[in-house]
Formats: structure tokens, sequence, C-alpha cells
């Protein structure tokens, strides 16, 4: 393995340097196999599969057939722009989906019927605009539910639709909706631009 030329000296500190390189070479090649075996086990679709849970999502668009848009309105606030908007829709022969407040529905149940006669769907929005994800489950089902109420008082319909205020949604508030035998609902395009920008 060594020159016989090179001295004794020099053969024991080349030993010495080879079997550290070596140890570390074996070392650095057992850690990459193990990293190597790790990965493999973990990512095998048993494993994955036993192991991954599914987030569950609202629903953001729907496939279909040809280019369509869903065109929906939150109603948390005011509501003296609701009967101007009822007449631009209608101009233009335009079905729109509003998700209204419960507290809403109660301030303006007038609103809430005009819609709804307009030939618009309303639909939930929570009771209060609270933020969903802080909430437990039951506490999620009573809020629907007291929304729900305000809304078929004020228009006849009960809602089958849910959006949650801000946008906030996790498992929880998901699947009590889905428990309540509603579907939750999320924009994919979200019209509040800053001004200027078209």
């Amino acid at each position: 393995m060594f020159s016989p030329r090179l001295p004794n000296a020099l053969k024991d500190k080349f030993a010495r340097v080879f079997v550290t390189l070596s140890r570390r070479k074996l070392a650095a090649a057992g850690c990459v196999l193990a990293a190597a075996a790790i990965f493999t086990v973990v990512s095998h679709p048993a494993v994955v599969g036993a192991s991954a849970t599914a987030r569950a999502l609202p629903v953001y668009s729907v496939e279909r057939d040809g280019k369509a848009v869903s065109l929906t309105f939150d109603a948390a606030w005011g509501n003296e722009d609701t009967q101007q908007l009822i007449d631009i829709l209608g101009k233009y022969g335009v079905k729109a989906t509003f998700f209204v407040v419960g507290a809403w529905a109660e301030r303006y149940p007038e609103s809430v019927k005009a819609l709804a006669d307009a030939g618009h769907e309303v639909m939930n929005h929570s009771d209060d605009h609270a933020h969903f994800t802080k909430l437990s489950a039951g506490e999620i089902t009573a809020n629907i539910a007291e929304a729900n109420e305000k809304i078929a008082a004020a228009c006849g319909v009960t809602p089958s639709l849910f959006r949650a205020p801000y946008g906030e949604y996790d498992d929880n508030v998901i699947k009590t909706v889905g428990s309540m035998g509603m579907t939750a609902i999320q924009w994919d395009v979200d019209t509040l631009l800053p001004v200027g920008v078209i």
C-alpha cells in the first residue's frame, strides 16, 4: 500500500490520515444511507396513507364545460347600495349569491327579501362575523344556526351554503359546516383591489 522508499514515520502518519479519512467517509456514507432509508420508509405510499391526513377545504371553484363565473357578495355592514346593486344585476340579467350575516338580515330584512325576490341566492356568512377559527364546533354550529333562522325569517329560504368571515377557516370549521349539511364556499378571485388598479 505504501511506497517502500517512505520512512516508517511517514508511513505511520499516512496510515493515520488514511484511517481518519476512511472513518469520516464511512460515517458520511452511513449518514447518506440512513437518510435514504428513512426517506424511502417515510415516502412509501402505505406509510404516507397511514400518517397523512387530508386538509378539509371549502369549495373554491367547480369544473364546468364552457366558461362561467359565479358572482358572490358578502353583506355584513350597511345596506345603502343594496337596491342599486339589485338594479344593476337585473339590468344585465345576472344572478348572484349574497352571503349575509345574520345580524345584517335581522337589521335589514327588507333588503334580504328584495335580494331573494330578485332571484338571487341568500346564503350564510355567520351570525356576527366572528373569527371562526377561534370557535369550538359547538359555537360554530350555534352561530350558523342562528344566522340561518334570521335569514329564513327574512326571505323564507334556509341557507345551504356558508362563507366564513374574513375567509378564515380550518379543518374544524369546514368539518363542522359539513356536519350541518351545509357546504363551505370560498372565493378564488377577490375584487377588493387597491384604488386605481384595473
